[in-house]
């Protein structure tokens, strides 16, 4: 099956559809809607005309950047399209976050292994408390 990326958001309703599919609670469409409007990068997988993956960045776009909403289709897992919206967020990352720049996430239970595929690695929770970061050198 062929994949069509594009970096931009989602329509609201597509995007609320696909965070339902994988039992995320969505908040009023209002709300959904403006903070698709402020996240600084998106992108999108569509298996023909469905969303089948999605990914997002939020954050300053200068010093901190944090990845939020990976997700993809039950219908289309194990197919690759975490890994490319994985990818496409990294590329972007690579251009756009500077030395210093911290990029974090939190990774849903047991999807660690996934993101450390991407250079991300678990906090132990000493010295900076729990979660997953990862510093540009």
């Amino acid at each position: 099956m062929e994949f069509k990326i594009t970096k931009q958001a989602p329509n609201v309703d597509e995007f609320i559809l696909l965070r339902s599919k994988v039992g995320w609670i969505n908040p009023e469409r209002i709300i959904v809607q403006e903070s698709l409007d402020n996240s600084i990068f998106h992108v999108c997988v569509y298996a023909e005309s469905q969303l089948a993956g999605y990914g997002r960045i939020v954050g300053d776009g200068y010093m901190y950047f944090y990845l939020q909403d990976v997700v993809v289709d039950p219908t289309y897992h194990n197919q690759g399209i975490g890994k490319l919206v994985m990818q496409e967020i990294e590329l972007f990352l690579k251009k756009n976050a500077h030395p210093g720049a911290t990029i974090a996430l939190l990774a849903a239970c047991g999807k660690e292994k996934f993101y450390s595929k991407f250079g991300y690695s678990g906090r132990t929770g000493s010295p900076l408390g729990l979660g997953m970061c990862k510093f540009v050198e």
